[in-house]
């Protein structure tokens, strides 16, 4: 059985973050814990039942969606690490968990994993924030590292699609299963050679640019007032641009509030949601007012909202961005 396991989200972020941790911190042999993006209760894995005197690094996962394995392994006796920018409240006090978390709006966690490390792998950190959809904060690190334009624009076309490639309803939809592209990613210690030289950002860039021509299609649905709200069919192309689609979408008309709604194979719903970008709050409130809902202050989402709530989700939704 392992003794180490790394656990992270399967988009830029959680892979950006985990990249660094492990430039700067190697471990000899982890094993590895993630999904698609969505799949956030992550320390529930069948892989954790058992794990006793083991230690785990938590990133870019939801501690509020994960709190009762959390305790479980906690009791276990196995060590824990946490770093994470989504609600956490309370932090569970432990002697065995030591934790990294903040939640404002223009952090993720590959940003805390580069003030961890003092900026040693900051280039990384860029990508993850770019596919975070904070590149405001992306754009403050490049100024202080002097990077060049045309570099900043790779970093940003790598985070992009390692967060395109998260999307999905099951890893059937994506075109590498994110524990894999990690792997690749670890191989490359400075962003720009992965930029030219892997096959798998190749790969992924030419399934984005199929998925955006199709995304471009959708028209926006007919509401009052400032917000906005897209329909995507059940598809997988919809599934996996959906991220890019409302990043995009929420950059254009930075003080709306946006809504992504895409039909589900079981006649569900899957709702993004993007906070505006000139006030980046409450997502995550009012995403937790559903069933299957979370997420943080800028972003967040409901996995799967019968269509009967629809109603109530756009009253609460409107009220909340009025």
């Amino acid at each position: 059985m392992p003794t180490h396991y790394d656990i992270f989200n399967g988009d830029a972020d959680g892979i950006c973050a985990l990249h660094q941790l492990r430039l700067g911190e190697p471990k000899s042999e982890a094993q590895l814990i993630t999904g698609v993006k969505r799949d956030i209760r992550l320390l529930a894995s069948p892989h954790l039942e058992k794990c006793h005197n083991c230690t785990l690094t938590v990133l870019d996962v939801s501690l509020d969606s994960n709190r009762s394995d959390l305790e479980r392994l906690l009791s276990n006796d196995n060590r824990i690490r946490y770093i994470d920018h989504h609600s956490a409240d309370p932090i569970p006090k432990h002697p065995l968990l030591t934790s990294t978390i903040n939640t404002s709006a223009e952090v993720c966690t590959s940003l805390l994993v580069n003030e961890i490390l003092d900026g040693m792998f900051a280039s990384w950190a860029v990508c993850g924030a770019f596919g975070d959809n904070l590149h405001s904060s992306a754009d403050r690190l490049i100024r202080k590292y002097s990077t060049t334009d045309s570099d900043a624009l790779k970093f940003r076309e790598i985070g992009e699609l390692l967060n395109y490639n998260g999307y999905g309803s099951s890893l059937e939809d994506l075109h590498f299963d994110p524990a894999e592209l990690y792997r690749s990613v670890s191989h490359f210690e400075d962003p720009l050679i992965f930029f030219h030289e892997a096959e798998e950002l190749s790969t992924l860039r030419e399934g984005f640019k199929e998925d955006a021509e199709r995304a471009s299609s959708i028209t926006e649905h007919p509401t009052k007032g400032k917000n906005r709200v897209f329909f995507f069919p059940d598809a997988s192309w919809a599934r996996r641009i959906s991220g890019n689609f409302s990043n995009k979408q929420a950059r254009s008309k930075p003080e709306s509030a946006h809504a992504l709604i895409t039909h589900n194979p079981d006649g569900t719903l899957r709702i993004s949601v993007r906070a505006p970008l000139a006030d980046r709050k409450n997502a995550d409130v009012l995403c937790k007012q559903f069933p299957g809902g979370g997420g943080r202050a800028a972003a967040a989402g409901i996995n799967s909202l019968p269509e009967t709530e629809l109603d109530r989700f756009f009253q609460t939704f409107n009220k909340l961005y009025s």
